[in-house]
This record gives structure tokens, sequence and C-alpha cells, in this order.
């Protein structure tokens, strides 16, 4: 049993609450939620000193530092609830080596926690009119103030503690203010869970372009074998549309010609490249005339953020291309392809889609950890959403969780779902082999592993997509056979992280109903669990999320299924007796406030 207080009017035997005092409990919530409790002596938090868990905090426990000051353009806000990331264990993993740390954390610690709700407790008094106590609020966390990257549990203080600090850099970044106001209604692990759940949805609305770059860097390399064919760039490079600058690397005599004249009279700076393995700028469009998979390994480094390599051929590639996976999850790089000889056609008949084709067949691979289960939620709960669902994982007991969870209401919209083990050979191979044939019209990957990336790749359907939004390393080669590419039309695209739109967007999502991330909670805790927490992450210990509750009273780490024994009235509003809702959280902090 938890640390309730049991001499407590508010608390009864067991931790249950006393009917006859239901209003003082009552009170004490509402308090909490005004933010007009009297606030702690102290600050709690969890430093993180150096690489590693045992660089966590003092002695595994938080420490307790002088409650926060906070100046007359600044606020005061109570961190009311924080999940836990598989990016908090990048940090941990890599200490002061992660690339948006940028101090020495052994002097200056970080504090992680970036999945957070918050209420403003204080407010500074030339922020009076804009601000009260009580607001609430979520945070986007990925930072920017001149240009200079201050993440929120990365280079400011995260949800890992008691209470922050919220300056002009949130309020008044180079976004505008950071800061995303949440209903009173909504739940606080509900909002806080709302900034994985954007990376999600953000996921299916990436836009890609349909043309060379207007005012871009493009970059073209021919090869012996394109020699004789007539190409031409029918789209993009005329006067409405062009780059404004063209690399020329071995293209054919005659398509050289018709360039250059064209170049000419639109005011396009030529430049000529002949090595095909330096070219002074990087590119932003590259278009690679009969290539090998050789000479497609050697450009695409060249390639820009958000670059677009397009591969004009009409035979199959003599082997599969170390294709850069990481660069196309964090750099959003894409491969189009067409059989020519007109290069424009290459990203316009078959235009790069991001979102699940409606009535078509999804795979998500890794699907039972917790952004896995947010993938298969959303692709269930969609409109005009796939017809067959099919999850794999490594895991029996993600997958029985998984369809628990969701079998029931995928066959209510009337979607087959299917759930493999790849462990389990036969049974695997048996339910896989439908669809060895027509192949699958969106694959999405979770799971950041080169090998199940390059065959999930062998299963696309023509004009399928492959999504790589597990957060492979740069540099992380996967052997994909790229003929697909202008063979079949297929795409392999990549994601990371959100922008402050597709937060509040996915924060509507929530407040509306449309999508619950409350659905994700798997597991809970008090600040003091956040250790255990983070290696639960690493052990991928839980289906769902781990969510920290810093203001309660001590709890350990806690599964939803366990609190039938521990807190029977919270479990008793879960729905289902497996899901996370407003009302259980409303009990579970009657409860659990101090």
């Amino acid at each position: 049993m938890f640390a309730i207080d049991e001499a407590h009017p508010a608390c009864s035997q067991g931790g249950l609450m006393r009917d006859d005092q239901e209003g003082w409990v009552s009170d004490k919530l509402e308090i909490y939620r005004q933010g007009t409790e009297p606030l702690a002596g102290s600050n709690r938090l969890w430093p993180l000193y150096g690489a590693g868990l045992e660089n966590f905090g003092q002695d595994g426990k938080p420490i307790e530092t002088p409650m926060p000051q906070y100046g007359p353009d600044q606020l005061l806000v109570r961190h009311d609830a924080c999940g836990l990331c598989f990016s908090d264990i990048k940090v941990i993993k890599q200490g002061q080596g992660h690339p948006r740390i940028f101090r020495d954390i052994s002097k200056d610690p970080v504090v992680l926690g970036h999945e957070v709700s918050m209420t403003v407790v204080g407010v500074g008094e030339g922020l009076r009119d804009q601000y009260h106590v009580g607001d609430r609020f979520i945070i986007q966390a990925d930072i920017y103030k001149d240009g200079v990257n201050y993440a929120y549990g990365y280079m400011i203080q995260g949800g890992l503690s008691s209470y922050g600090v919220i300056d002009q850099r949130i309020l008044n970044g180079d976004d505008g203010n950071y800061l995303i106001p949440v209903q009173p209604a909504t739940g606080y692990a509900e909002s806080a869970l709302t900034e994985p759940w954007a990376c999600v949805t953000a996921a299916y609305e990436l836009k890609y372009r349909a043309g060379l770059l207007d005012g871009g860097t493009t970059w073209i390399v021919g090869t012996p074998a394109a020699v004789g064919r007539e190409y031409t760039i029918a789209a993009g490079f005329d006067a409405t549309s062009h780059p404004a600058r063209l690399m020329l690397t071995r293209v054919p005599p005659a398509f050289e010609a018709w360039l250059r004249e064209r170049a000419a009279a639109l005011g396009i700076a030529l430049i000529a490249v002949d090595d095909p393995g330096g070219p002074p700028t990087a590119a932003d469009d590259i278009v690679l005339l009969a290539p090998d998979a050789a000479l497609i390994e050697t450009v695409s480094p060249h390639l820009a953020d958000h670059g677009v390599c397009a591969l004009i051929a009409d035979t199959p590639l003599a082997r599969k291309v170390n294709v850069d996976v990481g660069r196309v999850h964090y750099n959003r790089w894409v491969y189009v392809g067409g059989a020519g000889p007109d290069v424009a056609r290459a990203y316009s008949d078959v235009p790069v889609r991001s979102t699940l084709k409606p009535g078509g067949a999804t795979w998500f691979v890794g699907a039972g950890g917790p952004m896995g289960r947010m993938h298969v939620q959303r692709a269930i709960q969609v409109t005009e959403g796939p017809a067959t669902i099919v999850c794999t994982d490594v895991s029996d007991l993600r997958l029985d969780d998984l369809n628990a969870s969701f079998a029931a209401e995928a066959a209510a919209r009337g979607i087959e779902f299917i759930c493999l083990n790849p462990m389990n050979r036969d049974a695997y191979g048996a339910g896989m082999a439908r669809f060895r044939e027509k192949g699958f019209d969106d694959i999405i990957v979770l799971a950041p592993i080169a090998p199940v990336i390059a065959d999930a790749a062998t299963w696309l359907a023509p004009c399928g997509v492959m999504n790589v939004f597990a957060g492979v390393a740069r540099g992380t080669l996967a052997q994909i056979d790229l003929s697909d590419a202008y063979l079949k039309g297929a795409r392999c695209i990549g994601h990371s992280a959100s922008s402050i739109d597709d937060l509040r967007f996915m924060l509507t999502q929530a407040e509306s109903g449309t999508l619950s991330p409350n659905r994700s909670v798997a597991a809970i805790g008090s600040l003091s669990a956040a250790h255990d927490g983070l290696q639960a992450v690493l052990d991928t210990s839980f289906p769902g999320k781990v969510v920290i509750f810093p203001h309660i009273v001590e709890m350990p780490l806690t599964a939803l299924t366990e609190l039938r024994e521990k807190l029977p009235t919270v479990y008793a509003k879960l729905k289902d007796g497996r899901e996370w809702t407003v009302e259980a959280e409303a009990e579970f902090l009657r409860l659990m406030l101090p």
C-alpha cells in the first residue's frame, strides 16, 4: 500500500475515501486545480550529471533545492504530470554527447521531462494582465530563441521536477509563445501525452514537393547509360518556377545543351561539377540519369535537409542500395523515380503521400511499444482508414495487450486486425504469406533496426509508402531496392518530432474526444518513481506510457492493472479495467495529493 496518510480525514482504511468526508476531499482537489494551494518550501527534482542511470539523481533519489525564484516577466509553474519518453533514454545514454545538450552537465545538470502539463502558480508583475494563477498549459518543447535551441527538458529544466520557471525564451521565442493553453476539464496525464501523440499525428500530415525546389539548388548527374535519351524537364524549370543554382555532372551532351540554354534565359547560376563525390554545396534536388547503386550511394550524402533524389531509369538496379535511413528519418530525405525522359514526371506521377491509403492494407512493424500503440489507435479511429491492419512485435505480452485493447474496436469499424510475432516463425509465415504478392500500401516502421527496415521495404505494394518513424541514428544504412522507386512508384519517407502547430492540433483532437491520449497510459508513480520508470522504458517493461505525478505522496511505479488491489476506487473508474480516464485521475488525485 502506498504512503496515504490514514490519519487524514480524507482517507479511510485501505486508502479509500470516507463518504462523510467527500466534500473536504473535493475541496482539496479543487484547490489543487486552481493552483492556490500553499507552495512547498523547496523544489524536488531529478538532475542528470552524466551518461548512465547511475548519474540520474543522487543515490537513486531526487534532490531538494530552494524554490525557484521568478522575475517580473516570468511565470512560476507547477508540473502536474510528466510522461517518460525514449528520447529521455537517449539523453541518459549519451549524457554530455547528446546533440541538444550544450553545457557541462557534471557542473550544471540537466533535468529531463518534455512531455509535461503544467499549472501557473506564480505570475511576475509584468505579466499579470496576460496570465493568472491556475492557468493551465502544455509546452512545445523544441524552443528556439534567436536561432538557439533551448529545448524544455534539455537546456531548460523539464518536468521531472516539482516546479519550474517559464521565461521569455518560452513566452517570446522565435515561433512566438511556446505555451499552449489547456481547458480546465482536460486531464493532466491526457494533456501531457499530447506531446508524443503530436509526433504521431504529424507523421500523417507531412508535405512533400511535387517538383524541383523553386529558388533551390538542383544537381543533375548523368551516366554512360543515359547517353542517347531525349531528357527534358516539362515543369519546374520555367519562368514561373525554377532553381536558383544548377550543378551539372557528366550530363548527356544534348540534354546539357538544353539545360544551359534554358538556364541562361532564366538567370540560373551554372556550376560544373567534375567529381560526383564532391559538389561545392548540398543540393535540394539530385536528379540521377540511369544510375547504378554505387552512384546513388556516392551522391546521396550531398542531399540537403528535405532533399529529394529523383532516379530516372527503366531497368532494375543490379543490387540493393545502402540507404541512410537515419537521414530519411531526421533530415526528411526522400527518393522518387520515373522512367523518363521527362524528369518532372518522377515527382508528379506518383506524389509522395504520408496519409494512410483509405481501404488499404497497413503494417505496423514493432507495434507493441508506446508509440506503436498510438499509431495503431489512430489508424483504427481515423476516418477513411485502412481496411486491414497488421501489427507485428517480438513480444507476445505486448501483442496480447494490443489485441485486448484494440481488436474489438477494429472489428466494430469493419477493419481486419491481425497480430503476429515474427519469433513464432510458422504462425508468422502463414499469417504474412497472403501479403507477399500484393504487398502493403503503408508500412510504418517503429523498430530502429536496419535489417528490419530493409526487410519491411520488400513488402511494399505498387505506389506503397514506408514511413521510417523509428529514431534510427544518422548514418544507419539499410539495404533497399531503390528500383522500386521508379518501377513500382514505391516511396520511403521518414519523420521526427512535431511543430507547435502539430501540438495545437493534437490538443484539439484530445479535447474534442477525437483521439484519447489517456489510452496510452500503462503505469503511474510519484516523482520518486522516475528512476524506476526510466529503467522500465529502457527495458520496455510496459506496452504503454509511464506517467509521473510530481505532487502526489510517495508511490512506487505501478501498472494500471495493479490498481485493482492497491487503489480499488481508482481502478473502478478505469475504462474496461485497463484504460486511464479523467475520472480515474480525479479519484487518484483525491487520494494521493498530500
